[in-house]
């Protein structure tokens, strides 16, 4: 979430992003694939809300592993935990026992803007002239800078650096009679992306933009509703998915039911394509009920169809290039294999040997059966390349310890050229190699026998309703407008 796109690395301004996956050129994890966004998770009715809460950050942990909070309501007042690490290092017996009540909402926080802190996890608790609330958010502003200078020359206080705090104040500055009508009017001075929960003490409140950038689903567990951002969390609780959260639509869920608002007018909708290609859980069912996997298999399909190659074998990058490279295998009549193995169980750090080993940092996290690709030409099936570093020592990893003969690099996606303003932590242009690389320098650089992207239009071909998706970090169409200091930060990278 943004306050002033902190995750923009310029000469004329110190990097945000800890050493550790950003400029360090020491790292063993290169930045070199799109970062996580945010998942929310809400429960209204339920004696074990926190639980609830709890399982369903647990599903959703793969959309944000820095930090994680749940805030809890009994009725009369709200209950916070919050803590850096993962859902499951953070969330004791003992610390669930903190949040009482019927009615919680969770977070998984990945900072695509505001610093990796304690303050910047989420939910947000705070008092007002109507009482308490806490929010969790998943997406970015693009205007949030300039509300946040506008909202301190009123007087506001800021206790963090994450732009979802400015709805918060928005709210607060409202002059709307209800709470509901406080929220709408704050919507509409925000401009970007944002899945939305926000719980009082006796109700839970979702919101999804205009766009339906992000996804947001409804579910029903017991007798009481749950939303999330994706409906793996619905399937670890046992509950029944309901519908999805429609872009633009605000649902308060309370002792009377569910009601539904339009919010903010929809003029079009901007699906996140990359939602598909990586970020949400194979297993879920997002934009209108559409199953993950399904669609990642039909991009290898046609990934295949566009450029296929003699070879061997294909393989998967695990776990992300799975489900296309069995479409790839299927579609191609070639035979499917695991040739690199993940390690599940690499930490954010890891103690390097004192004597350099080569594709160390590659190969602590994958590792190549030789058996199954010596001598053989294989195919490896990406997702994406964002800076082509972690590619390239994928391919050379291939030859020298797994002894394959050739190795084609096959991507389910097309040629990332542009960053992401919407709640996804990406390089800048200038660090996207597509950005500035044709396909044959990009093989090069990768030193892959061969490769090939998907076609933009193979890739829509493939979703539902093509044209309700944001395909900007393909083609540079951004569909919600930014602010002036986003277009002079665009300006810059283009230069």
């Amino acid at each position: 979430m943004n306050k002033r796109r902190k995750n923009v690395c310029s000469p004329t301004r110190r990097c945000d992003r800890r050493q550790s996956r950003c400029c360090s050129s020491s790292s063993i994890f290169p930045f070199d694939k799109f970062r996580e966004e945010c998942g929310v998770f809400g429960v209204f009715g339920h004696p074990e809300a926190a639980n609830l809460a709890y399982l369903g950050l647990y599903a959703l942990q793969h959309r944000g592993q820095e930090g994680a909070g749940i805030c809890s309501s009994d009725g009369r007042q709200l209950y916070i935990e919050k803590a850096m690490g993962l859902v499951a290092d953070i969330f004791s017996e003992k610390r669930l026992k903190k949040l009482p009540g019927f009615a919680a909402i969770g977070h998984n926080r990945y900072s695509t803007a505001g610093s990796s802190v304690l303050k910047n996890v989420q939910p947000i608790v705070a008092n007002f002239a109507l009482g308490s609330l806490a929010l969790a958010h998943n997406g970015n502003l693009v205007n949030a800078n300039d509300l946040r200078v506008s909202l301190e020359e009123e007087g506001a206080i800021f206790q963090s650096t994450s732009d979802s705090e400015v709805i918060v104040h928005l709210i607060a500055h409202s002059k709307g009679e209800t709470f509901h009508e406080r929220i709408v009017q704050a919507l509409q001075e925000v401009s970007g992306a944002y899945s939305l929960l926000i719980l009082r003490p006796n109700e839970l409140v979702a919101v999804r933009d205009p766009y339906g950038v992000r996804p947001l689903c409804l579910g029903e567990v017991d007798g009481a509703f749950v939303v999330a951002s994706e409906t793996c969390a619905l399937d670890l609780i046992s509950a029944k998915y309901v519908r999805d959260i429609e872009p633009g639509e605000m649902v308060v869920i309370n002792e009377h039911g569910i009601t539904s608002y339009r919010a903010v007018a929809s003029q079009r909708r901007a699906f996140c394509i990359f939602e598909f290609i990586y970020f949400s859980r194979p297993d879920s069912y997002i934009f209108g009920g559409q199953n993950v996997n399904g669609i990642r298999k039909e991009f290898g399909r046609q990934l295949a169809r566009e450029s296929g190659v003699d070879a061997d074998l294909v393989i998967p990058v695990p776990d992300s290039g799975v489900p296309a490279a069995i479409g790839y295998s299927e579609e191609s009549g070639i035979p499917f294999d695991f040739g690199l193995i993940r390690n599940h169980y690499v930490g954010r750090t890891f103690i390097e040997p004192k004597q350099s080993i080569r594709h160390f940092g590659v190969k602590i996290k994958l590792n190549p059966v030789r058996k199954l690709i010596e001598g053989k030409r294989i195919i490896v099936i990406d997702d994406s390349i964002v800076r082509g570093t972690t590619s390239k020592k994928i391919v050379k990893m291939l030859r020298e310890n797994g002894g394959a003969k050739e190795v084609h690099l096959r991507i389910s996606s097309p040629p990332t050229i542009m960053p992401c303003f919407y709640g996804i932590d990406t390089p800048t242009r200038q660090e996207l190699i597509a950005s500035s690389h044709d396909v044959d320098e990009i093989r090069k650089y990768v030193t892959a026998d061969s490769l090939a992207y998907l076609d933009i239009e193979g890739l829509l071909r493939i979703v539902p309703d093509s044209g309700d998706y944001c395909t900007a970090c393909f083609d540079n169409v951004y569909p919600i407008s930014f602010p002036g200091e986003h277009l002079e930060q665009l300006e810059f990278f283009f230069r």
